[in-house]
């Protein structure tokens, strides 16, 4: 019986077999089992910047005849990578400064003043631009990028208590304001006469600011948004950049197709965390005199060299009126302009 029964069985397990086969499908999009996850092979661009990302602390002393070569995404990668691996300083984000890079990120770095001001100066055309948490940038390297970058559109900022202090003396760089109208004449003042720069700035991203400080700047400069948010219903997702939203780097995209490994070497004693003030009184209060001291220093310049123009235009003024030198050339311009419409 046995023996009679085993050719049976073996049909009827082929058979089961085959319909098992039938029923399976290959191609079919529900059965994660069968789906092979495509993996995208990183170009040879990638791979060499990677190779040069986990080498920086030995390339940073020639990194600025070496950079000289790459075209400037290659450049933005290596810093990106810089940043990450805590190895971004003036020095180096210097050595890869490109005039034509329209993003910049130097955020947790160690880039003070005197980078950021040689980077507006070299990088003109700079839209956005990410500053946060950056303890050694004050409101003076504010105001010289502001003033130096006439397309800048986002800027990031705060995350830590000097971060978050910087960006409280800044917002008076974008407030419109007329201090002095002694002029002769309304067609004499210009845009620097009403802003103090930033003339093109239109996001500010600063999670930590104050509600009433946000009230108080969102309703003197409406033209300015600081923290936007997008509709949950995608109304205004357009108008917003990408810059502008919360919880992002700048630089991701340029590093998307680089290891993360490059930037987890550990060629570099990882830096002993700085536990973060609890609040910005916790700053030595010589360092708020400073920058007290700078940020007033800033935004009284514009108004010393309008105030400069108007008494040089006032004693030119007063010389033509009462010096007979004076009234002898304004004579003789009058002469000169009276014989010219005779003839």
């Amino acid at each position: 019986m046995e023996k009679r029964n085993s050719p049976m069985k073996t049909q009827e397990l082929l058979k089961s077999m085959a319909s098992s086969f039938n029923s399976l499908h290959l191609n079919s999009t529900n059965s994660p089992v069968l789906q092979l996850k495509k993996t995208k092979v990183p170009s040879l661009v990638s791979l060499c910047i990677g190779v040069i990302g986990k080498n920086l602390e030995d390339l940073i002393p020639d990194l600025g005849e070496i950079a000289m070569c790459f075209p400037a995404n290659v450049k933005m990668a290596i810093a990106a990578i810089a940043r990450r691996r805590k190895l971004l300083t003036d020095e180096v984000i210097i050595s890869l400064a490109d005039e034509t890079w329209e993003i910049l990120d130097i955020s947790c770095s160690d880039v003070s003043d005197l980078g950021l001001t040689k980077l507006a100066e070299m990088c003109r055309l700079l839209r956005a631009v990410d500053i946060s948490r950056c303890r050694n940038i004050t409101p003076e390297g504010v105001f010289q990028l502001v003033q130096l970058c006439p397309s800048l559109e986002t800027l990031r900022c705060g995350g830590c208590p000097r971060s978050d202090f910087t960006a409280q003396r800044s917002l008076g760089l974008f407030r419109p304001t007329l201090n002095n109208v002694e002029g002769d004449s309304w067609e004499e003042l210009d845009t620097t006469e009403i802003t103090h720069g930033g003339e093109s700035l239109r996001w500010i991203v600063w999670p930590k600011i104050d509600p009433k400080q946000l009230e108080n700047f969102s309703s003197e400069c409406p033209r300015i948004k600081i923290n936007p948010l997008a509709s949950p219903f995608g109304f205004n997702a357009a108008t917003i950049p990408r810059e502008a939203l919360p919880d992002i780097n700048l630089d991701d995209p340029l590093v998307q197709d680089i290891d993360p490994s490059t930037w987890a070497s550990s060629g570099v004693p990882a830096r002993i965390p700085v536990q973060p003030f609890s609040s910005p009184d916790e700053i030595p209060m010589a360092e708020k005199f400073r920058l007290a001291f700078v940020e007033r220093d800033t935004r009284l310049a514009p108004k010393r060299a309008k105030n400069a123009r108007q008494h040089q235009r006032r004693a030119e003024k007063e010389w033509r009126t009462t010096s007979v030198e004076g009234k002898v050339i304004s004579l003789t311009s009058q002469a000169s302009k009276t014989l010219r419409g005779w003839n």
